[in-house]
């Protein structure tokens, strides 16, 4: 009887080990729409970011930024 319930016990703790190493895994990456929406979300983003950096007043704070920092005295 012994033997009968450590086996029992042994091969449900194998099942929920099996289970609990699914839900871990399971979800490794995005699927394709995810992608999709993803890559859309970063175009968006980087089109505004570009709007932003190009416009007169950004453009003339980073030039001034980088001609301070050019200018050091070392």
């Amino acid at each position: 009887m012994r033997k009968t319930v450590r086996g029992l016990v042994r091969g449900r703790a194998q099942v929920v080990r099996a289970w609990l190493l699914r839900r871990v895994r399971g979800d490794a990456g995005m699927v394709t729409s995810e992608y999709a929406v993803g890559v859309i979300a970063a175009v968006a983003f980087a089109a505004a970011l570009y709007k932003v950096v190009t416009s007169g007043q950004v453009g003339e704070e980073l030039q001034g930024i980088v001609g301070r920092a050019l200018n050091v005295q070392m």
